[in-house]
């Protein structure tokens, strides 16, 4: 696995991620799951691993949960994007209300870590519709692999014909009108952050492909609308300005480029993201404590340090599959993920010792990926303990996509 400098060099300590290093050229990938892993799951239920067992039955009721589920659109809001046209996304940015001084509330102001009800509205957003695309085609998709039965390909096959290929529902390939600021603008680059739902429903089609519930033209479709989405955040100006953001916006910008560039085909792109993650990402965000100070200024610093810490353990596994280890990059002054996830540990169990602002309550769970990724690769116990205290629908999709050794 390809290292990046500055990097401490840990192969003779055995703290390399094992494994396969990278996947195989041609081969449909599911990227968000650690490489080898999903077939290693398999492997491991065939012989009736226990612990396996209990997370593919938690993955599976949520599964069944969404058979008889509507497959979400764009074109349901009652009230279209500024543009009018009923195939753009549209989402209003969360943390703007009305200023009560000013004539109709206008322009709106910011009160942030203070969710505005108007922001979950679907008669005029579509953030949970996405939200719904992302999280359903991934578990109906994992549902299907795992058990074989092919009424969960079928739907998740639903779900993605609905956003990406058919002419009447589909989505245009851009998130112009994403996290609009009434009385200031349309649209802007933060609701790009918004997209990562899209990425990993896109990503998770490939958990399908052998249940012959797509066609040909539907996954030259779906490539398709993933190329415009792609060329669109590369080469938009909202697209250049999350890039740019040094906070977590930056950290999901990558991951949806990585994503979407594996996806499709454009291999090189990715690697060029991911080589810069060490420096850009994980040495530009991370102070040599572990702390992220872009996240501590917010009012909801424990959780934005998560969320963030989340995004860089995902671009960890994206690398594998390149073979680039982000996992063990650090500086030396001991910036690295790890040393992030350390500085979190403390508050995880006792989230009101954390000292720094935290405005609402933290859902334990929302730890539950990092403490796993990160306690499998580090080979600490200590770290996959805590998991197993937390209740979360998504612990069958947190056990099953990377598996412990």
């Amino acid at each position: 696995m390809r290292r990046l400098a500055p990097i401490l060099l840990l192969a003779a300590s055995g703290l390399v991620p094992p494994g396969r290093a990278e996947d195989l050229p041609g081969e449909r990938v599911y990227h968000a799951a650690r490489p080898g892993a999903v077939a290693e799951a398999q492997r491991r239920l065939a012989t009736g691993d226990a612990r396996l067992g209990d997370a593919r039955d938690t993955l599976v009721a949520e599964a069944d949960k969404l058979l008889a589920a509507r497959p979400p659109s764009v074109t349901d809001k009652q009230r279209p994007a500024p543009s009018g046209d009923p195939h753009d996304y549209a989402s209003l940015a969360p943390y703007y209300w009305p200023d009560r001084a000013a004539v109709h509330g206008l322009p709106y102001v910011r009160r942030d870590g203070r969710r505005n009800p108007e922001a979950d509205d679907a008669r005029f957003t579509d953030r949970d519709r996405a939200g719904l695309l992302g999280s359903a085609t991934q578990t109906l998709g994992l549902a299907w692999r795992f058990t074989g039965r092919r009424r969960y390909a079928e739907q998740a096959a639903r779900f993605a014909r609905a956003w990406f290929v058919d002419e009447a529902t589909r989505m245009n390939p851009h998130l112009r009108y994403a996290q609009a600021i009434r009385g200031t603008n349309d649209g802007r680059g933060a609701g790009i952050l918004e997209g990562r739902d899209l990425a990993d429903a896109i990503d998770a089609i490939a958990l399908i492909d052998d249940a012959g519930v797509l066609t040909d033209d539907d996954r030259a479709a779906i490539v398709a609308w993933a190329d415009a989405y792609l060329d669109w955040l590369l080469e938009s100006t909202p697209g250049r300005h999350e890039r740019a953001a040094n906070n977590n916006h930056g950290t999901y910008f990558d991951v949806q480029v990585v994503q979407l560039a594996l996806v499709t085909g454009r291999r090189d792109l990715a690697v060029g993201v991911l080589e810069e993650a060490g420096p850009r990402r994980i040495a530009g965000q991370v102070e040599s404590d572990g702390s992220q100070p872009h996240e501590l200024v917010r009012t909801k610093s424990l959780g934005y340090s998560g969320f963030n810490l989340r995004a860089l353990c995902q671009l960890a596994t994206l690398a594998e599959h390149v073979g680039i280890d982000l996992w063990h990059y650090e500086t030396p002054d001991g910036r690295s993920i790890r040393r992030a996830v350390d500085f979190l540990v403390p508050y995880v169990t006792a989230p009101d010792r954390w000292p720094h602002e935290q405005i609402s309550r933290v859902d334990q769970a929302d730890f539950a990926t990092i403490l796993w990724r990160a306690g499998i690769v580090y080979r600490e116990p200590a770290y996959t303990a805590l998991v197993s205290g937390f209740a979360s629908d998504r612990d069958g999709w947190v056990r099953l996509t990377f598996v412990d050794e």
